[in-house]
């Protein structure tokens, strides 16, 4: 069996342009063969552009790349045979049943007769669907229509797996069974280039590249974001009536920003925390509040994406950026 490459992508200066618009704008990067790799960015980033530039589907302005080896200037057309696709729109048919769904796929990656009964029972065992084979596709909950077209998308075994915002619109419960399934076929050595702006998503990847504005403005292990590109430190306020004690942190000397998280704040300060916590701490004290935890924590990676988009933004946009960032990042 031939040894595989190290690098399932390689891209250098992916340049994207839609007439006067540059949508993606000289992305370099590398995904290692058989990791989890994480696409993270708001909408309208350059996030989906360039997943479909990878997979054949648009012609890059400029730029250099391979994906499996092949070329994506000149092999579009083998790329798209070695590769599954996952888009952000439910592509399946909903008038057709499960089995009809998977039988169409076959046919489009022209498996052959002696295995496509084999395949099938593969991915209706791989997606739980096996109560479900003879249902039409519409009947079915977000959560298995999503099982079902990760299973049409890998019918025909590929070594790399582009997912697109695949987990959008569907509940917490349905995206940790859909992510298990991921970790199952990356542990089988398949690579996945995986396109979210769900932060704890990006979490459970191997790597991530951050997106803003059609350029790459991060890269790394999700701990490497959290040390590496975090200049200020991030302060853990837990208080009663956070969002009052909010407007009041923001008076305090060295205070940057006051975020709402979860159910306390996170203070990024201009200067070290210890300098800075005791004047939050009497600050919160003098208008009465009850402070129960006010610690320097590691960053999380919203604390890290909302640092690096203020500092690639003009003063001006700062206030609206970091509401997008954050708006971007929850599970609304």
């Amino acid at each position: 069996m031939p040894e595989r490459e190290p690098y399932a992508v390689v891209v250098q200066d992916l340049e994207k342009r839609f007439g006067s618009f540059l949508a993606v704008n000289r992305i370099s990067l590398q995904v290692k063969t058989g990791e989890i790799f994480g696409f993270l960015g708001p909408n309208g980033a350059g996030k989906s552009t360039t997943i479909r530039m990878l997979c054949g589907l648009l012609t890059p302005t400029a730029g250099t790349g391979t994906v499996d080896g092949f070329d994506i200037m000149r092999e579009a057309e083998r790329i798209k045979a070695h590769i599954g696709y996952m888009s952000q729109k439910f592509s399946l048919y909903e008038d057709l049943t499960v089995e009809e769904n998977i039988d169409f796929y076959s046919g489009i990656y022209r498996i052959p007769k002696a295995k496509k009964a084999e395949r099938k029972e593969w991915v209706i065992g791989m997606a739980g669907l096996a109560q479900h084979r003879g249902s039409r596709t519409a009947v079915l909950s977000g959560g298995w229509k999503q099982r079902l077209a990760l299973g049409c998308a890998i019918l025909h075994e590929p070594p790399i797996i582009f997912l697109d915002e695949p987990t959008s619109g569907v509940d917490p419960i349905s995206r940790r069974s859909f992510w298990d399934l991921i970790y199952e076929l990356a542990g089988q050595g398949v690579t996945v280039f995986v396109t979210t702006h769900y932060m704890e998503e990006a979490e459970y990847c191997d790597r991530l590249g951050l997106i803003y504005r059609g350029e790459l403005i991060a890269s790394g292990t999700p701990d490497e974001l959290k040390t590496r590109f975090m200049q200020d430190d991030i302060i853990e306020v837990l208080c009663e009536q956070p969002q009052e004690a909010m407007l009041v942190l923001g008076t305090v000397e060295g205070v940057k920003e006051a975020a709402l998280f979860g159910k306390g704040l996170h203070v990024v300060v201009e200067r070290r925390a210890g300098d800075v916590i005791p004047a939050m701490t009497k600050r919160l004290a003098e208008r009465n509040f009850s402070v129960s935890r006010a610690e320097r924590i590691v960053p999380s990676l919203e604390d890290v994406f909302v640092s690096l988009i203020e500092s690639n933004m003009d003063g001006g946009e700062t206030a609206q950026g970091r509401d997008i960032a954050r708006l971007e990042g929850q599970d609304l």
